[in-house]
């Protein structure tokens, strides 16, 4: 931090500067911080592109809500990481110095807001896609007729608005994002916390953080113990229930994704808002809590792209053919999930004897 021995007017950001110091052995170059952030936009770009094509080729109710959801998910890693990215890069190439570029504070509550909603919102939209899945396996009749299109953009648009309200929550009551210790980003107060307002922020960030974890924990749970009960019962259109294996198999590489990520910094503010842990103790730790948050907008889209039928059928195998074994009936698998929809349909209107001659011919 650059320092100037003449009397100057007192900044709005020196006021928000922490009083504790992160000594950090190692610290982050600006070239690494922007391969770290194209990375992440490359990623999230290319899951963008696959989604959105899949969106516009498929128009089965249960597969296009599923879409839309992740899409969603996706697009706000982009811009989060497109957000928080630039602003870190910028930050590292001014050496930190918030007095001499952010005087008015403008600047950090941007970055702590974009941090808050750029958290909360794909754990959010992860829960959601969660419950939407659980409902559909569970109750296909009730998704099929009452939980539309139009329904899923409203709970969309109101899970969104949701995490901007959180995000605006200290702005509103007349607080403003703190500069962390290690000078590198904005988020709530997190040292030498007296006021009963500060703590409720990290606390309802941690809460809401958790409790939408908890959630697609509960919901994919009991998604996948359905379609186990229900592959074990019967045989019959295994095909169409493979498109749910398919959706399933990515919520829990998200949930797994979310869970490792973000688990131990929602824990980290969680124990400082209710002063189990103190801040100056726990910066070093806290700031690699907050990397491995970062992680999370890297990873969730690499769910989508390699979860996928298609890739997870060509490891399928390739990994019978390292191992020596013959491939056999490869036929099976559906040269796409297009085709394997249409041939579903076209059994299901078959009459009964034709379809048990068109399974067994399978």
């Amino acid at each position: 931090m650059s320092t100037n021995n003449s009397i100057q007017p007192v900044s709005p950001a020196s006021e928000l500067l922490s009083n504790t110091t992160c000594q950090l052995e190692e610290d982050l170059s600006i070239s690494f911080s922007i391969i770290f952030m194209t990375v992440g936009i490359l990623s999230n770009s290319l899951a963008i592109a696959i989604l959105m094509k899949a969106y516009q080729r498929f128009r089965q109710k249960y597969k296009s809500s599923f879409l839309l959801l992740a899409s969603a998910l996706v697009i706000t890693d982009f811009f989060g990481h497109l957000i928080n990215g630039t602003i870190a890069v910028f930050v590292y190439a001014s050496d930190k110095d918030w007095i001499y570029f952010d005087k008015s504070n403008i600047l950090c509550s941007i970055f702590g807001i974009c941090m808050v909603f750029s958290g909360l919102c794909p754990l959010f939209l992860g829960s959601l896609m969660a419950i939407e899945r659980c409902i559909g396996v569970t109750k296909p009749i009730f998704h099929s007729t009452k939980i539309t299109t139009k329904h899923v953009k409203m709970m969309l648009s109101g899970v969104c608005f949701f995490a901007v309200f959180v995000a605006l929550l200290p702005i509103l009551g007349h607080r403003d994002y703190k500069i962390q210790a290690s000078r590198t980003w904005c988020f709530y107060k997190t040292d030498q916390i007296k006021d009963w307002e500060d703590r409720f922020y990290l606390l309802l960030f941690a809460f809401l953080g958790l409790l939408a974890l908890g959630v697609s924990f509960v919901c994919n749970a009991i998604t996948g113990i359905s379609l186990l009960k229900v592959k074990f019962r019967s045989q019959q259109h295994r095909q169409g229930r493979s498109h749910h294996f398919e959706m399933v198999i990515q919520l829990l590489g998200i949930m797994c994704v979310s869970c490792i990520c973000w688990s131990p910094f929602l824990v980290t503010m969680a124990s400082i808002g209710m002063n189990i842990q103190d801040f100056k103790d726990s910066c070093e730790r806290t700031l690699f809590t907050l990397r491995m948050a970062t992680w999370n907008q890297i990873l969730d889209p690499w769910v989508y792209i390699l979860l996928r039928k298609a890739v997870l059928r060509n490891l399928y195998v390739c990994t019978r053919r390292c191992c020596g074994v013959h491939v056999i009936s490869l036929h099976v698998w559906e040269l796409s999930s297009i085709k394997n929809s249409l041939k579903v349909a076209a059994i299901s209107d078959l009459p009964v004897t034709e379809k048990v001659t068109q399974q067994t011919s399978t």
